[in-house]
């Protein structure tokens, strides 16, 4: 029996994907411990998992709910999401950033003693920034990246975070002048830090350190761009990374005419605090003729929804996904992978992060459909919708993907790599 220790960031996408490689090295009857940030306590312990409680800043004066740091943090920022990608940078980009490494230098201290007194076999970070205190340690780690894969550059792709396209390179000049800009200082600093702490060196340009054992890639290869230069180190890509669902789910009898196609839309955990956004695109598709599922987000009980529609603050995404017909999204990878597992059509509405490089990916693949997100009224997810649901070529290659993905479950073969580093 090997010990794993599994340090997703504080946000429910990164969590349920390491939960789900963490059930399945459960099954095996290994030991797998959470380091998790205090307002998640309880949550992976009701998994299974141990869990080990960290702070990535002072405590609050008030107990908060999981994730609340990010999800006031988006809801305060969002004004930026109407603004081009570019202006993100310093409107967005780096503040997050800025948070993220603040919260790698806070916890440091006590992420070193969680290590002494775990002392696990294999650590597994799924996190977009690096903490020192797992590479100063030296012993075997695994990093995961599930977001876009444009986390790690290439010369001959577009600049991640632009949601540029792959074919078009007028924009990517001006973009890495203005990334560097913003961003060059906060890494100089960020890397300084690190290295103090018994850590290596940064790569250029990133906040985060690449494994000599081993990393983890979560996307799948129908979405992947063609690379001029390899990854470095060690990689493997997981096909699909989809968790088991916890509950089931029962289409409500009452929603309406079953004829009519059943709609998901879900922003996310942290999209969904914007509620002026989740009101437009409710009172959009009410105009429309489907039925619609509504994942209603933190300010659930300030949503009202119309026939047609039900909802709830949270859904069991896994359950629901098998029985609509397509799905809008805000683009987080999890979602996507997830969509494309089930083989449903998507229409894409980005928000912040890698989000626009994953809409970007899907529109340009023909996998699914990229709208103005804060344009995108009855007229553009009608045209959207028809667009999805009317393609029968489109409705193959998703139903071909999902034969593929659902065949080599992504937890079982990152469970057999871990292993293999833990030996």
């Amino acid at each position: 029996m090997a010990t794993f220790l599994f340090f997703p960031e504080a946000a429910f996408g990164p969590t349920n994907n390491c939960a789900g490689i963490g059930q399945a090295l459960l099954r095996r009857g290994h030991r797998v411990v959470f380091v998790v940030e205090e307002s998640f306590a309880g949550t992976l312990e009701a998994r299974g998992f141990e869990e080990r409680l960290v702070q990535l800043a002072p405590p609050p004066d008030q107990p908060q709910a999981p994730g609340q740091f990010w999800k006031d943090f988006v809801r305060e920022t969002s004004p930026i999401f109407r603004r081009p990608t570019i202006e993100a940078l310093a409107g967005f980009i780096k503040p997050t950033f800025e948070a993220l490494c603040d919260g790698a230098r806070y916890v440091d201290a006590r992420l070193a003693d969680v290590l002494a007194e775990v002392d696990p076999d294999v650590t597994v970070e799924d996190n977009v920034v690096s903490f020192p205190a797992i590479l100063a340690r030296g012993r075997p780690w695994v990093r995961i990246m599930s977001c876009n894969p444009l986390e790690i550059p290439d010369p001959d792709l577009p600049p991640v975070f632009s949601g540029y396209p792959t074919d078009d390179r007028t924009q990517w000049g001006e973009y890495r002048i203005e990334a560097e800009r913003v961003l060059g200082p906060l890494h100089e600093e960020f890397d300084h830090a690190c290295r103090d702490r018994g850590a290596p060196p940064l790569p250029r340009g990133e906040f985060i350190h690449t494994s000599s054992y081993l990393n983890l890639s979560l996307y799948p290869e129908e979405l992947d761009y063609a690379r001029s230069q390899p990854l470095p180190g060690p990689w493997q890509r997981l096909p699909a990374n989809v968790r088991e669902s916890e509950t089931g789910y029962d289409v409500p009898a009452d929603l309406g005419d079953p004829g009519l196609p059943l709609v998901y839309l879900s922003l996310g955990s942290l999209g969904s605090a914007d509620l002026p956004l989740m009101r437009q695109l409710v009172d959009a598709l009410g105009q429309l003729d489907c039925r619609v599922i509504v994942s209603k987000g933190p300010l659930h009980d300030q949503l009202e929804l119309p026939p047609g529609m039900t909802g709830a603050e949270y859904l069991p995404q896994i359950a629901v996904l098998p029985q609509v017909d397509a799905v809008i999204t805000h683009g987080g990878n999890n979602t996507v992978t997830e969509c494309l597992y089930f083989g449903k059509p998507m229409i894409v509405l980005p928000l912040f992060w890698d989000q626009h490089d994953n809409a970007q990916r899907v529109h340009e693949t023909g996998l699914g459909v990229r709208l103005s997100t804060y344009e995108a009224g009855a007229r553009e997810l009608g045209a959207a919708l028809d667009a999805v649901l009317k393609d029968p070529a489109r409705a193959g290659r998703l139903w071909d993907i999902s034969e593929r993905l659902s065949a080599t479950p992504g937890t079982e073969r990152a469970a057999d790599l871990l292993e293999g580093v833990a030996s």
